[in-house]
């Protein structure tokens, strides 16, 4: 027999998924600073003091978004053990196979039309399955270190971005490969 307390859980997490999903709907058309309140309950079918309840505006509803799909990202990643160099590739092609599997929500989240906050968590997420065990073997110091994650981390967010943006081609095992080898050999692997 369920109890009340789960029955409510339930409702609310039903609601916020109904929310969260008509929010992502609507960015696949529009920039958040254009979208209302309104236009979000009546998709989502709900009224705004339910929303009031939940969310305090559009920017917290997508906040939540964000913060839901990089805990759900690390949750993926976290059951592996990437311990070794030889395994970067593998991390790589785990993340671009949760990319694909979650290509909408991606794609609206890596839309220049959202706040930046989501490429900078993905950032830090990517540095710290990639380039954690690399900086060990290294004789960088932390400062070069910054530099040379950045430089890698955002040329493969945006190749990310480009293949989201241009239907997928490739498998993600492929845009593995092609990131893998652009990390680790740079443009001699495009002779």
């Amino acid at each position: 027999m369920l109890n009340l307390s789960t029955k409510l859980d339930r409702r609310k997490q039903y609601t916020r998924m109904v929310l969260m999903d008509s929010l992502v709907a609507l960015l696949q058309e529009k920039q958040i600073s254009t979208i209302t309140i309104k236009e979000i309950c009546e998709l989502a079918d709900i009224n705004r003091s339910t929303f009031y309840a939940h969310y305090s505006n559009q920017y917290d509803l997508l906040h939540s978004i964000e913060e839901k799909f990089i805990q759900d990202m690390m949750s993926a990643l976290e059951q592996y053990n990437f311990s070794k160099e030889e395994e970067a590739f593998l991390i790589i092609e785990k993340i671009l196979e949760f990319i694909a599997n979650n290509k909408i929500i991606c794609q609206v989240l890596l839309d220049q039309s959202t706040e930046r906050h989501f490429q900078k968590q993905g950032t830090l997420i990517i540095k710290k399955f990639i380039f954690n065990q690399w900086i060990a073997k290294n004789t960088l110091d932390r400062h070069q270190f910054e530099y040379i994650s950045i430089f890698v981390v955002g040329g493969s967010v945006f190749v990310i971005k480009n293949w989201l943006e241009t239907g997928m081609k490739e498998s993600y095992q492929e845009m593995a490969e092609i990131i893998n080898n652009l990390i680790n050999k740079g443009l001699s692997t495009m002779r």
